[in-house]
């Protein structure tokens, strides 16, 4: 009896993603002592990219990434310290290819309770230190004629967030534009930049904030690990089609 050839063999087809280009590029993650940045740091050590973990302290608990991965002291608000800590990662490692915006700060407080000392802060380190960070490695990148940019924002740069949360959620709206910004003008360069508008993630940001996860249409919080895993794909060779793309994660919290 004749077998049929197209049952004989396995079905043929697309391969999965592997999310792949990391092995050997230089990777730049800001505040990524803990939290969301130090999943996004691991994840990238994970896959071979040389990483530099920015921020003001050293990490905990403390990194075991061999020599994939440094800590290097930096203040994102501060052009010298930013300047500094970049020029390290370029005599350690070479050029960066990735860079990581997630430093930022949160704090819930009426708008008529809020100082222009707090506003400036906020902004400073949500939206200025993603500027400066951003301003520092493009030129090489471009250069280089690759990059890719992944901000953190948040689902309260859309909505303006919670109650009492103003200034939090104007940092995030132009952390989340600055990156749509950097897309148009650089896209002819090989360079990619995205933004994440995450919400409800299990992080210090939320400790203390009742029944979040009854909030959650998929009936739990985010997890670092679920940010990681959306940087690592927008960071890879197969997103280099995406580009200005502001991308939610959020549990079916916000849907728009």
């Amino acid at each position: 009896m004749s077998t049929d050839s197209a049952s004989a063999a396995p079905a043929s087809g697309p391969t999965a993603p592997v999310f792949g280009g990391f092995e050997g590029r230089v990777a730049v993650v800001t505040g990524a002592g803990r939290g969301i940045g130090r999943a996004v740091a691991d994840a990238l050590v994970a896959r071979g990219a040389r990483t530099a973990y920015l921020d003001l302290a050293e990490p905990e608990p403390p990194l075991d990434a061999g020599e994939r991965g440094h800590f290097v002291h930096c203040d994102v608000t501060d052009e010298i310290s930013v300047d500094a800590a970049f020029t390290t990662v370029e005599e350690t490692w070479g050029t960066v290819s990735i860079l990581v915006n997630n430093a930022g700060i949160f704090w819930i407080r009426p708008l008529a309770e809020t100082s222009l000392e707090a506003w400036n802060q906020m902004m400073a380190v949500n939206t200025t230190g993603a500027f400066l960070c951003a301003r520092r490695v493009l030129p090489a990148m471009r250069a280089q004629r690759y990059g890719r940019l992944v901000a953190l924002g948040s689902s309260a740069g859309k909505t303006g967030g919670a109650k009492e949360t103003a200034a939090y959620g104007a940092s995030k709206a132009a952390i989340m534009a600055l990156a749509k910004s950097i897309a148009t003008e650089y896209a002819a360069d090989g360079i990619t930049s995205n933004a994440l508008a995450p919400a409800l993630i299990n992080t210090d940001m939320v400790a203390g904030i009742a029944d979040l996860a009854g909030r959650i249409p998929v009936g739990r919080l985010g997890e670092p690990a679920d940010i990681a895993a959306a940087v690592v794909f927008l960071a890879s060779e197969e997103a280099g089609f995406i580009t200005g793309e502001v991308m939610d994660i959020n549990g079916g919290f916000l849907i728009d």
